[in-house]
């Protein structure tokens, strides 16, 4: 009998990890000891009411803050203690973001927004024109690339800031509210196209509210006073 394949090592390892802040004379224990392992391929929701640490547990999952306590283990590198430049590094390399509010530059074009995050990676500047239209095109926006953000629709928006986050071929994809400022059937399309990039191999890990997006992801992380209240 042959031996099982074995399992792929951890994408995201997070150990133990708090984050405090103070506010004046009180601490406020944004997440209190949470553990998370998330394998390559994974589709993770992030849920919990307000004020149970998703939007903490984002901003660490992207770098974009450190843990006061705990380990965080990304692509089998400890960033926990790196400094703010390796951690813009870490950022370019191994993270697209997608976020709510669309986060795009109105001045510039379809074309140019995607190209953004190859622009400050150093990637020469034919081939990172080249990989922002195969990605225009991964997302269905072939024929948008001079557009710019005030003639897209909100859907249209999104896809670009989908786009935009994969045209460095990151590890993961964070999305924060993905679908928050998009009607029904709008965000049904953006989740179908997140999903379809998940069946692709791209690691996706998204914060949602909402129970019926929740649903698109493999595996669901509830918090509550920034702990973890249930795994599925």
């Amino acid at each position: 009998m042959s031996a099982a394949p074995a399992r792929p090592d951890p994408l995201v390892l997070l150990e133990g990890v708090h984050k405090t802040y103070r506010m004046g004379q009180t601490e406020v224990h944004a997440l209190a000891g949470v553990d998370l392992t998330i394998y390559p391929g994974g589709f993770w929701a992030i849920m919990g009411p307000s004020g149970s640490g998703k939007s903490t547990m984002l901003n660490l999952l992207g770098c974009l803050d450190r843990p006061t306590r705990g380990r965080y283990v990304l692509n089998g590198q400890d960033v926990s203690t790196l400094n703010d430049d390796q951690l813009s590094d870490i950022r370019l390399r191994e993270l697209g973001f997608v976020f709510q509010s669309f986060n795009l530059i109105p001045q510039l074009t379809v074309q140019e927004n995607i190209e953004l995050p190859g622009f400050y990676r150093g990637i020469p500047e034919a081939e990172n024109a080249a990989r922002a239209t195969r990605m225009a095109e991964q997302v269905g926006l072939a024929g948008r690339l001079r557009h710019r953000p005030s003639e897209l629709s909100g859907g249209q928006q999104q896809r670009v800031a989908v786009a935009r986050a994969l045209v460095n071929d990151p590890a993961i994809i964070l999305a924060d509210e993905p679908t928050g400022n998009l009607d029904t059937a709008t965000g049904v399309q953006i989740m179908d196209l997140l999903t379809d990039l998940n069946r692709r191999g791209k690691t996706i890990l998204m914060v949602t509210h909402e129970d019926d997006v929740a649903a698109y992801a493999g595996h669901v992380l509830h918090l509550h006073d920034g702990r973890q209240d249930r795994i599925r």
